[in-house]
């Protein structure tokens, strides 16, 4: 496993473009309401990016058609907008990665759309909350599977599935680098188990889903939904190991 540590120059980088992820996902969050469709969110979304000099760091990776990933509902991950109209009830991800001087910052949130059920405002807490209790186990010296242990556990005590075809990753000038992580631990993780070290960048990704995990990915080859076709929804930041912890890149000091 060949793992890139960062520089603190390069982090430096990242948080300048983790600052464009987050301000992209404050401007849909401002759009978000019912009668809006995803397409207008994604135009939005990379008129901003490119405004601040960024690139939509998802346009045309492996031919994804969008500059940001919208999956709505039973839809996990990797969501294509278009024509698809918001309604009362639903509840959204929007995933951002943007590329700026060369580096990336990669995010995703998962909102309302309106007034939501309250099963479907308990599977966003959870899923918002493991992030954080994840990014927590993030300092040098701390294991991976801490990190996995920690979505997994508080998602499961809170009654939802943990999806494992999908994990976070490694994070740099490449969308996709070592190493990946799991969003669960099974009897594989032992022998995967790495220790973190100050100049990791880790995007951390829980998704849950209100039933089971399994997952199917539909003809689009991209939208992946949940298999049983209930809710599911995802939260993801970008962080940095630093020699003292950890650092979120992905935040806009402007509104912090």
């Amino acid at each position: 496993m060949s793992i890139i540590l960062k520089t603190p120059r390069e982090v430096e980088k990242m948080r300048a473009a983790g600052k464009v992820t987050a301000g992209a996902l404050a401007l849909a969050a401002g759009l978000i309401r019912p009668g809006v469709t995803t397409g207008v969110l994604d135009t939005a979304i990379e008129e901003f990016i490119r405004s601040r000099g960024g690139i939509p760091t998802f346009k045309g990776y492996r031919q994804f058609p969008a500059s940001a990933c919208i999956s709505v509902n039973e839809e996990v991950v990797h969501g294509i907008p278009g024509p698809r109209t918001l309604q009362e009830g639903d509840i959204v991800t929007v995933d951002v990665g943007v590329t700026l001087d060369g580096y990336i910052g990669d995010s995703a949130w998962t909102w309302g759309v309106g007034r939501i059920s309250t099963k479907a405002q308990r599977l966003l807490k959870a899923t918002r909350e493991s992030l954080f209790l994840a990014i927590e186990q993030m300092r040098p010296g701390s294991r991976l599977s801490q990190v996995s242990r920690a979505v997994q556990n508080y998602a499961e005590a809170s009654g939802f599935g943990v999806v494992r075809k999908f994990a976070g990753h490694g994070l740099g000038k490449d969308l996709h680098e070592e190493p990946q992580v799991p969003n669960y631990v099974d009897r594989l993780t032992p022998g995967n188990d790495i220790e973190l070290k100050a100049g990791m960048v880790l995007a951390i990704e829980p998704m849950l889903t209100e039933g089971d995990y399994d997952v199917r990915t539909l003809e689009d080859n991209w939208t992946v939904v949940t298999k049983d076709r209930k809710l599911s929804a995802h939260f993801e930041h970008t962080v940095a190991i630093t020699s003292g912890g950890h650092e979120i890149l992905t935040t806009d000091q402007e509104r912090t």
